[in-house]
């Protein structure tokens, strides 16, 4: 071997070892894997259908070669606890484990705490529930909405009561931050359409049966047929049960409810057969997800990851998994930006938290992510295509094109009657679809005819209900005064042996009592001038 060839052979050592140096070096910036958490209700109907399809993202993206680069997503799933002082005390020992970012838990006393944690030190917290609904966004800039905001389906309820020509409801809703801000919302939508909530009946989340009956009685006495329930899945369909054996659920009734009862249905619905009969009739909202060949498949994966992965056999998807399983990889792409912009992930003590050291808690335990907000900033500016359709948020940091479907409740099944969006209110057509022809809402068009299918009502009727009663159950008669004495029979005269009247002027009354738009209004006429009347 010649002097030219070993010297050769040198110089491609050399050059291939400080390649590997190089690559090892750009791989070093990398860490080997981020901690993410996740803040979950395992026993509620969201929770276990949110726990299956975080898992399954996260593998997902674990084994995917087109995001993260060999960096790995750790999950920490930690379950609320039922009790409001104990679920904090778990929620600062779950955040001593530096994560860079948080899926939020469903309730808004917890998710508050959660909240002002989260904002504090640094860490993104994605909401996929009611708890944004209740926090101004200057004070937490680290809040996150990752589904449709509360606010649409009020958008959505108060343009369905315009579109049946209501104009009053009452509502029923539970009396925490949740329920209260939700039928504020609503009294703001409705009234933008000259409507309004006539009555408001709060129920405790700790009513007792009776207690539920008893503020039922009260809706039942109020003229409005038109009753809006807003409550957590979980607790819905109890009210449904009572207000069916008080008969609020007959002819003449019109329930709507937010999207608690789609969910509560959609994963659940074979175990539900007994509760059927309960919500014939009832019209409820879904958030629309627009169908996909990424949709279709992971839909059908649903079964056997349900199965696996579920502590209680299977269970069905609902809209809150899609929107779960998209997040984590919306996430996954952001953290994949933050790092290739050269970002670390790094934690440093929490100043604020130094001087309680010593403290059972370990509260100066708990890490501050010094680059926050740059991942912040990377989750708003994502822009992902997943099973829930666009992932990407506006300046106002809520998803774009929100949508709902209208379902009403018919036996055994769920039948879809139309849409409402954002952008092109209610709507046979699907949204995409509507929004896709680029024209220009009119809002004269927003409530006229045609725009949704037909309805079967609470008391298997496809005929409207009027919305409303002039005689509520408890209500007086209207008395009516006629004369002691009448000059023409015609006119007026009282049937001989009975105490009604007939003749022109009763016949003229009757004739507008029946083109009133009430069908009940008990009347008995009396003399006018009679002092025992």
């Amino acid at each position: 071997m010649t002097r030219q060839t070993n010297i050769l052979m040198v110089f491609i050592v050399i050059c291939t070892v400080n390649g590997w140096i190089g690559m090892s070096t750009e791989l070093s910036t990398r860490p080997h894997g981020v901690s993410v958490g996740a803040y979950l209700s395992l026993n509620s109907t969201i929770g276990k259908v949110a726990k299956v399809a975080i898992e399954a993202a996260v593998n997902d993206v674990n084994l995917s070669r087109n995001v993260l680069n060999g960096t790995k997503l750790k999950l920490s799933i930690q379950d609320t606890n039922p009790n409001s002082l104990l679920g904090i005390v778990d929620a600062l020992d779950f955040m001593e484990n530096g994560m860079v970012a948080i899926i939020s838990p469903q309730y808004s006393a917890l998710g508050q705490v959660i909240s002002y944690i989260a904002n504090e030190l640094e860490v993104p917290l994605l909401s996929f529930s009611e708890i944004e609904s209740t926090m101004p966004s200057l004070d937490f800039p680290f809040l996150v909405k990752a589904a449709q905001s509360d606010m649409f389906q009020m958008s959505a309820i108060a343009e369905i009561v315009e579109y049946y020509e209501s104009r009053d409801v009452s509502a029923i809703y539970l009396d925490d931050d949740f329920g209260r801000h939700g039928i504020a919302v609503l009294g703001d939508k409705l009234a933008e359409r000259r409507c309004r909530i006539a009555f408001k009946a709060s129920i405790s989340p700790k009513a007792s049966k009776y207690e539920i009956m008893t503020v039922l009685d009260k809706v039942e006495k109020v003229e409005s047929r038109i009753l809006v329930l807003h409550t957590h899945e979980d607790w819905g369909l109890e009210v449904f049960e009572i207000a069916k054996e008080q008969g609020m659920m007959d002819a003449g009734y019109v329930w709507i409810t937010t999207d608690w009862l789609s969910t509560e249905l959609d994963t659940n619905f074979p175990f539900l057969s007994k509760a059927h009969d309960d919500i014939e009739g009832v019209l409820t909202l879904r958030m629309h997800i627009p169908d996909s060949q990424s949709k279709r498949e992971f839909t059908s994966r649903w079964g056997s990851l349900s199965v696996r992965k579920s502590l209680n056999g299977s269970i069905g998807l609902n809209a809150y998994g899609l929107y779960m399983y998209d997040t984590v990889w919306l996430l996954a792409y952001a953290i994949d930006e933050f790092l290739n912009q050269g970002n670390h992930v790094e934690f440093s003590n929490y100043t604020e938290f130094v001087q309680l050291s010593g403290r059972s808690l370990h509260v100066d335990y708990m890490p501050i992510f010094n680059n926050g907000n740059l991942l912040l900033q990377s989750i708003l500016k994502a822009n992902a295509t997943g099973v829930t359709g666009t992932m990407r948020f506006t300046d106002d940091g809520l998803l774009v094109h929100p949508s709902y479907e209208i379902i009403n409740v018919i036996g055994n099944s769920l039948r879809k009657i139309g849409y409402w969006s954002n952008g092109s209110g209610l709507s046979v057509v699907s949204p995409e679809i509507e929004d896709s022809k680029s024209k220009p809402l009119n809002s004269s068009s927003v409530s006229s005819n045609g725009q949704l299918y037909g309805v079967i009502w609470p008391g298997q009727t496809a005929v409207k209900p009027r919305g409303s009663t002039y005689y509520p159950h408890g209500g007086k008669s209207l008395r009516i005064g006629v004369p002691l004495q009448y000059l023409f029979p015609e006119v007026l005269h009282k049937v001989e042996g009975t105490n009604s009247y007939a003749g022109f002027c009763i016949d003229v009354f009757t004739a507008a009592h029946d083109l009133l738009p009430y069908n009940n209004i008990p009347y008995e006429f009396v003399h006018a001038f009679d002092s025992n009347q």
